[in-house]
């Protein structure tokens, strides 16, 4: 979610007691939206102006500036390194935040400068005032061409924006109670009905006051009893105290271990299938919720580069074999070629320079058919049999490597196929990094001239255990697969889905005999980890890691075995993960 006008105000109003009298000793921009304000006393304050996450904030995330600082940063440093702060504002319960600051011109003259985050989506920008209320500069330049009504240019005086025609529970809360007890339209949603009537409610918090009310969010409001109408009057009741008296808990939201929103109160609506957990501080929970979904995105970023490196080289593979299928095609009619240089070897006495075809019976079949035998006019016919001859042990010579590229094309395009299968599964940045450096030791991904060499840490496989008690180990890319049954025990039982791309599995027997549930188990996450996940009765072929090769200059990943047992099982996801020490 987007940080909306109470969530802002929460922020604020713990920010107020560490900023108010602060210095600013730096200003940097690390980001085209962000500008961060180092303050006397070690603190970081981020402001960031992009569209999709504006907020203001402190953090203890530390983030890399450009070798050239921008413009706007420039201008920043120029007024406001060595000011202080004065006020930190709110107008009301809109998404503006005024910091007031008393800076020091470079002749010593002491005035007034005011910073303005507009947290406003698509519309958020950061403008810099100066002591009468002229614009100096902002992020974002807003000119005469533009369609909004709003002319944002150094050099003319700011206005806030327009104020939205409706009702604020900071300041006009006995309006809000009773059109709250009126409600609306039978037909009418009440969450959106909310949102329309109601400066600074977001889209999560009407559903959560619907839902204190009616125990559903999607409630309407013909179908509302009178004691749940009373109900909704006093959930806004409520709010609009925990918004005069500043009593908020920072709130993050996680589903599937993942954070998906953030709140000042408790969340209820969503039920068991998401976590919510109290955090210490807004900006500990900014900074927490931002850097995760920054990572994930990042992740996604680089899933989605390797993806198309991998597919694109796949798919590149399977033409190649194509081509090479068609071309050994046509050596398997090379018989033909001899057969013409026997026949007009035979025929020499009849022909003669110039001919450009020669007709003759076929000896070699019991009727003696009629053949037609294309011939080069500037050849002796001598000549043309040679050349038939060349042509014959040519496609013989071809035949061979045909056979052999196909091979090899083929073992490629499987590589790369386990390859995708690796990135279908991989969630984390160190995965992806992992299969990065794969790709890039096989040859499919080029290593940048510039970037620093990363060293390898080390990076262990999934780990889990049986019912039995026995550990269970799942291979997360090709490179980790292939340490895996190398320094495995040799007893131990080594599983993979049959002639599907997936994971290497280990279960470790510590030297005996393991039970059918342990196997079955281990052969369910074989099959989970693999492009059957989503298939049932997959085959899972088992045996002991002795019996486990790899050949000779083999890609990674790969191996052969001859000894083994096959179960038939269903993909079941793991319940949880072993905690590697």
């Amino acid at each position: 979610m987007s940080l909306d006008a109470i969530c802002l105000r929460a922020v604020l109003k713990e920010l107020e007691p560490q900023l108010l009298g602060a210095r600013i000793d730096k200003v940097q921009q690390p980001a085209r939206d962000q500008v961060v304000l180092l303050l006397r006393g070690n603190l970081r304050v981020l402001i960031n102006a992009g569209p999709n996450q504006p907020r203001i904030q402190l953090t203890k995330t530390l983030r890399d500036n450009p070798a050239q600082p921008p413009m706007f940063c420039m201008l920043l440093r120029k007024h406001l390194v060595g000011a202080r702060i004065l006020k930190i504002e709110q107008p009301d319960l809109e998404r503006v935040v005024i910091l007031t600051l008393q800076a020091t011109s470079e002749i010593g003259e002491v005035g007034e400068r005011r910073l303005i985050l507009e947290c406003m989506g698509r519309r958020s920008n950061l403008i810099l005032l100066d002591a009468e209320g002229r614009i100096l500069d902002c992020l974002r330049r807003v000119d005469f061409e533009s369609s909004s009504p709003r002319r944002l240019l150094p050099g003319l005086f700011y206005h806030l924006p327009a104020p939205m025609d409706k009702l604020s529970l900071l300041t006009q809360r006995e309006e809000s109670l009773a059109l709250a007890a009126r409600g609306g339209e039978e037909e009418q949603q009440i969450d959106r009905w909310l949102l329309d009537r109601y400066i600074g409610i977001s889209p999560l918090i009407a559903r959560e006051i619907v839902f204190s009310a009616a125990s559903t969010t999607d409630a309407r409001f013909g179908a509302l009893l009178p004691a749940q109408r009373e109900a909704l009057v006093e959930a806004l009741s409520g709010l609009s105290d925990t918004v005069k008296e500043n009593r908020f808990i920072p709130t993050i939201l996680f589903r599937d271990g993942k954070p998906v929103d953030f709140s000042y109160r408790p969340i209820a609506q969503y039920g068991a299938e998401t976590t919510v957990e109290p955090r210490e501080s807004f900006s500990a929970l900014l900074d927490e919720f931002y850097d995760m979904r920054e990572r994930q995105e990042l992740s996604a970023r680089r899933g989605r580069e390797l993806l198309h490196a991998a597919s694109t080289a796949r798919d590149r593979m399977a033409r190649k074999a194509e081509n090479l299928r068609r071309d050994y095609a046509v050596t398997q009619d090379r018989d033909i070629l001899r057969l013409r240089g026997d026949l007009i070897t035979a025929n020499l006495y009849r022909m003669e320079r110039g001919m450009s075809h020669f007709v003759t019976e076929n000896y070699y079949e019991e009727s003696c058919p009629s053949i037609d035998i294309p011939l080069d006019p500037l050849l002796t016919p001598q000549q043309n049999a040679a050349k038939y001859y060349k042509q014959y042990n040519k496609a013989k010579t071809a035949e061979f490597h045909l056979r052999e590229q196909i091979e090899k094309a083929e073992a490629e395009r499987a590589y790369l196929e386990s390859v995708l299968q690796e990135i279908a599964q991989s969630e984390t940045e160190q995965e992806f990094s992992e299969i990065r450096r794969e790709l890039q030791e096989t040859g499919y991904l080029k290593r940048s001239r510039d970037a620093k060499k990363e060293p390898k840490r080390a990076f262990a496989p999934l780990a889990f255990r049986s019912s039995a008690g026995l550990r269970i180990l799942v291979g997360r890319n090709n490179v980790q697969n292939d340490l895996l049954t190398k320094n495995a025990d040799k007893r131990d039982l080594w599983l993979h889905t049959q002639k599907i791309h997936g994971s290497h599995v280990l279960l470790c027997c510590e030297g005996t005999q393991p039970d059918e549930q342990s196997i079955r188990e281990a052969a369910a996450l074989a099959a989970w980890y693999s492009q059957a996940r989503e298939g049932g009765n997959v085959p899972v072929d088992y045996t002991n890691v002795k019996y486990v090769k790899k050949p000779a200059g083999a890609r990674p990943g790969k191996v052969v075995y001859d000894t083994y047992r096959t179960v038939y099982v269903t993909p079941e996801a793991p319940k949880s993960e072993e905690k590697q020490k």
